[in-house]
């Protein structure tokens, strides 16, 4: 099967979590899954004969840490290679043995360090593990070559660059959002379906993130800015809660197969689960594109967002124009006062702010004294200075209570 002549021809159904199912198998979260294709091969093959029996079109392989960076945290740095042949092969006989048409796709994940401008990790290093990675994955016989769960438009450009120099195979490439549907480093959907496109990918994907509801918010916007993109939505069970000292997910199976036909009807070309999904969600999901229940449109209704108009997006700061200008910024720590006086930092602000300072640095009571509310104080300098700042936001005295009591007050201001 050709996965790109699939894509225009039907929805095809991935299938779910791997490191969810091999937890609740009794495997620590500390040992390492990717090794498990040599030290454990039953265990991964039982779930990928699990998923397909569920009605999965397309597997992933128990790849998802098996670059040189995470396996080298369990000494295994060595056996890349390895590894990730062996999680195709794995895969492949498993595909053979169900005599279904069932695609395979090579699992790539972030490398766990930050790449260069925000961590040590120069691009061109994160690129060599990338292709070391998808070549293994390449010429032990994937489909195709997933990206997946990575919150760094940087690491993931890197990515899809090395899937395209290690190989000829089809790239999907799958960032996750945060609570408020920006990615860690503040990028929206659109922003991050453009990049994705133009960078080469053959299909634009979101997965993990929030569940469902946030994933089909999400896709309506990437398909906004990309509208003849490919797109791959697999979306996990909700935001995990620890629960008796297991890992529990809200979403459960009927919840997935009521959302599956919105995200079909949304654009999605590949629908799957992530974290906390089971056999049993992917089975509740080939069950609704088989019936395509009436009551549907309630999803839809409730998870309809607006138009997403380039006006209503939150344009960069001052700063931020700078820093993605290259140029050199200048940041400057000022302490709230001690008092109701604010006229020594009003006055002091403004000879920073004239001198060149780009942002005014405003501590949070520094030294645990007691001292003027830094919202406030930054709240000042913005309005009467014209000079922007960003915040301390220690936790150290602030209580759930606390923090949600400041973000109304932040609002409020």
């Amino acid at each position: 099967m050709n996965f790109i002549d699939l894509l225009s021809k039907k929805t095809i159904l991935a299938d779910g979590a791997m490191g969810t199912m091999l937890h609740a198998r009794g495997i620590g979260f500390d040992k390492c899954f990717d090794e498990l294709n040599l030290a454990n091969p039953a265990a991964v093959a039982e779930i990928h004969r699990e998923y397909i029996e569920a009605g999965a079109e397309l597997i992933i392989t128990n790849t998802f840490g098996a670059n040189r960076f995470k396996l080298g945290k369990h000494g295994l740095h060595d056996d890349v290679k390895e590894i990730n042949r062996a999680g195709v092969e794995l895969a492949k006989r498993i595909v053979a043995s169900s005599f279904k048409d069932v695609l395979i796709a090579g699992d790539v994940g972030p490398l766990g360090v930050r790449i260069a401008p925000f961590g040590r990790v120069k691009p061109e290093q994160a690129r060599s593990a990338f292709v070391e990675q998808i070549q293994s994955l390449a010429e032990a016989g994937a489909d195709l070559i997933v990206i997946e769960t990575i919150s760094d438009l940087y690491e993931i450009q890197e990515a899809i660059k090395a899937a395209k120099q290690a190989c000829s195979l089809p790239v999907v490439a799958s960032v996750t959002f945060t609570r408020d549907d920006r990615t860690l480093l503040g990028d929206n959907p659109m922003q991050v379906a453009r990049k994705i496109h133009e960078t080469g990918a053959d299909v634009i994907g979101v997965n993990c993130s929030g569940g469902p509801s946030q994933l089909l918010r999400i896709l309506k916007q990437m398909k906004q800015a990309v509208p003849n993109g490919k797109f791959w939505v697999k979306p996990n069970a909700g935001w995990p809660e620890q629960v008796g000292g297991r890992i529990m997910y809200p979403a459960d199976a009927e919840y997935f197969g009521d959302y599956a036909i919105a995200f079909r009807e949304a654009g999605a070309n590949v629908v799957g689960g992530c974290c906390g999904t089971t056999p049993q969600h992917i089975a509740m999901m080939k069950r609704a594109f088989e019936h395509a229940p009436a009551q549907i449109s309630e999803v839809l209704e409730t998870s309809e967002i607006s138009e997403v108009d380039s006006s209503d997006v939150e344009q960069p700061t001052q700063l931020a124009q700078k820093l993605a200008a290259g140029k050199f910024s200048i940041c400057v720590e000022m302490n709230p006062p001690r008092g109701l006086s604010t006229h020594k930092l009003l006055a002091g602000a403004s000879l920073l702010h004239e001198a060149g300072a780009d942002v005014i640095n405003v501590a949070d009571s520094p030294m645990a004294r007691m001292r003027m509310s830094a919202w406030a104080v930054c709240d000042l300098l913005q309005r009467q200075i014209g000079v922007e700042t960003t915040l301390h936001f220690p936790t150290r005295g602030r209580n759930l209570l606390r923090v949600q009591g400041d973000l109304l007050a932040a609002h409020a201001i």
